[in-house]
C-alpha cells in the first residue's frame, strides 16, 4: 500500500487552545489520535527482528549495552512471537510479518501495518543493507510504511537521506533512544554517547517528512524528581513529534539487576509514577504526541517494581489525575510554541 504525503492536509496548531486532539476526555494527544487523523484509518505495528546489534554491546564503543536491557521484555507479544520462533533474525523479514498477521488482524481490527524494526539499533548496518531489509518489508502488500528504532549514534546523512527518499511514497518514523537529558545518567547506564549526539541527530533528521520520537525513562537514581520533569521543557524544545515515556524497572537478566541487588535503589510506586507522569506531561508541549506512557515487561522478567499494569490501564489513571487537577497536556508548558507541519 502506497500513500503520497501531498495528499495530506497541513495542519498546525500553536497552543492549548487552538489544540484538536485535547479535550476534557482525553487530556493527552496521543500518537494513536495522529495516526488515525493523518490516515483516516487504524494503523498497527508488526515487529521486526532484523538481527542488529549496538555499537555499546559489540565493541566498537563499549560492551555489554545498556545496563537495563534485556530485549527480550520489551514487549510481551514480542515475547510471545519470539517464543513461537517467529521473530528471529534467521526467519525472513516477511516470513516474520506473515507469521503474525492473522493474530493482529483479528486482535486490533486492521489490516494495515507498519512494519517496527524494534530489536536494538535497526541503523546500524551499511546503507545498502538496511535499503534492502526495509524494501523487503514494504513489499509486503499489507505493510504502508516504516517505524525505525535505533540510537542517535548510529544514523549518518546517508541513511538519512535513504530513509527520506522512501518516505517520498511511505510513512517513515524514526524512534531515537535519549532516555535521558543528564550525561552523568547516561554514563551510568553504558549509554556510550552524550546529550548533544541526541540533538544533534534530532536536528539532522528534522525537515525530511520522518516523523520523529524519543524514548526516555523516568526514575533513574541519578536524577531527582524535579530533574526529571525538566526532561520536558528540554525536549518540548527540539524538533521531536512523539515521546515514549518508560518508568525505570528492573529486567532480570540485566546489569542493572546486579547492580539493583547489590546496591538497592528507589523505585517508584504506582502513585508516585502516575503523579510523576502527570506532573511531566503537564510540562511537555501539547504539539508532541504520547506514544508511551508506562514501561511493561513479562511478569516471569520484572525484578522491580512490584506492581504491574498496561498500558491502556496507565493512561486511564493519568487521564484521572490530570482530571483531578483540571489540568491538560501542555498546561504547564515553558517552551515557544511550534508549528507541527505535515
Amino acid at each position: 500500500m502506497i500513500y503520497s504525503p501531498a495528499t495530506i492536509d497541513k495542519r498546525s496548531w500553536l497552543s492549548l487552545d487552538e489544540h484538536p486532539f485535547i479535550r476534557p476526555d482525553r487530556r493527552f494527544f496521543t500518537y494513536n489520535q495522529y495516526i488515525q487523523w493523518r490516515f483516516g484509518h487504524r494503523i498497527h505495528r508488526v515487529t521486526i527482528d532484523a538481527g542488529f546489534t549496538c555499537p555499546n554491546r559489540d565493541g566498537t564503543i563499549a560492551s555489554g549495552g545498556c545496563t537495563y536491557c534485556n530485549n527480550d521484555g520489551f514487549s510481551p507479544a514480542s515475547q510471545l512471537f519470539r517464543a513461537k520462533v517467529y521473530l528471529k533474525p534467521s526467519v525472513p523479514v516477511q516470513n516474520q510479518i506473515d507469521s503474525q498477521l492473522p493474530f493482529l488482524k483479528k486482535r486490533f481490527h486492521t489490516d494495515r501495518f507498519l512494519a517496527y524494526f524494534q530489536s536494538y539499533s535497526n541503523t546500524y548496518a551499511p546503507v545498502n543493507e538496511l535499503e534492502s531489509l526495509y524494501q523487503e518489508a514494504l513489499s509486503h502488500p499489507d505493510i504502508m510504511g516504516l517505524a525505525i528504532g535505533t540510537r542517535p549514534d548510529c544514523v549518518d546523512d546517508d541513511k538519512l537521506s535513504l530513509l527520506e527518499n522512501i518516505a517520498q511514497k511511505h510513512y517513515v518514523g524514526i524512534e531515537y533512544g535519549c532516555e535521558s537529558i543528564y550525561d552523568r545518567t547516561l554514563q551510568w547506564v553504558n549509554r556510550a554517547h552524550d546529550y548533544r549526539c541526541f540533538v544533534d541527530t534530532v536536528n539532522s533528521t528534522a525537515g525530511r517528512n520522518i516523523d520523529i520520537s524519543a524514548h526516555i525513562i523516568l526514575g533513574f537514581p541519578t536524577e531527582t524528581r524535579e530533574e526529571m520533569i525538566a526532561m520536558a521543557d528540554a525536549l518540548s524544545d527540539l524538533p521531536i513529534d512523539f515521546i515514549k515515556i518508560h518508568n525505570l524497572h528492573i529486567v532480570e537478566k540485566t546489569a542493572l539487576a546486579s547492580t539493583y541487588h547489590s546496591d538497592p535503589f528507589h523505585i517508584f510506586e504506582k502513585d508516585e509514577y502516575i503523579q510523576l507522569a502527570a506532573d511531566f506531561v503537564e510540562r511537555l508541549s501539547p504539539r508532541i504526541g504520547i506514544q508511551r506512557l508506562y514501561g511493561d515487561t513479562p511478569k516471569d522478567m520484572l525484578i522491580a517494581p512490584k506492581w504491574l499494569t498496561n498500558g491502556n490501564e496507565m493512561a486511564k489513571w493519568i487521564q484521572e489525575e490530570l482530571e483531578r487537577r483540571d489540568s491538560y497536556h501542555g498546561s504547564k508548558c515553558l517552551a515557544q510554541p511550534r508549528v507541527l507541519s505535515l
